[in-house]
């Protein structure tokens, strides 16, 4: 997989992707939920995360109190300290990482904290999500980061034509 020709093609259906789940919110089919699982580990069979890592150089989690005390344990260090080290409050009062890309992130694609990352990361890009129709706008935004969730919503839009 090429990350960037994935990113292009991902711009060139951005039109497409954003009615068709604008319409999938307005009017969610009731098999929704197992049809999008299916779909996410069917994807998820054929791509490694390992050869992209783009959601890791380019966004950033929202990180809640019980991750911060995870990663402060699994580093060895106060809760106040990893805050003030790899955090920053964002505009809605969110903590997030205060670089990208990641500061755990390897040139290796491996994530040093993977065991006790924050829950945002654990379930990304949350293509297995129950109740999928409430997160349909994330998912549109995952779309131009993420070429799983870009091949997750590219085939369910092949199923609802």
């Amino acid at each position: 997989m090429e990350l960037q020709k994935e990113l292009e093609r991902a711009q060139n259906e951005r039109k497409a992707n954003k009615r068709f789940l604008g319409k999938l919110k307005r009017r969610p089919p009731k098999n929704l939920d197992a049809t999008v699982a299916e779909l996410h580990d069917e994807v998820f069979e054929a791509i490694d995360c390992l050869s992209c890592a783009n959601c890791c150089r380019t966004t950033s989690p929202i990180v809640r109190d019980v991750d911060i005390d995870r990663l402060a344990r699994h580093l060895r260090i106060r809760p106040a300290e990893l805050v003030e080290k790899y955090m920053l409050l964002d505009t809605e009062g969110d903590y997030v990482m205060n670089s990208a890309p990641c500061p755990f992130l390897g040139a290796d694609n491996y994530c040093s904290v993977y065991a006790a990352r924050p829950k945002a990361c654990r379930e990304y890009p949350h293509t297995d999500r129950k109740n999928f129709h409430q997160i349909l706008s994330l998912t549109f935004k995952n779309t131009l980061i993420c070429p799983a969730a870009l091949k997750v919503v590219e085939r369910l839009r092949g199923i609802g034509n």
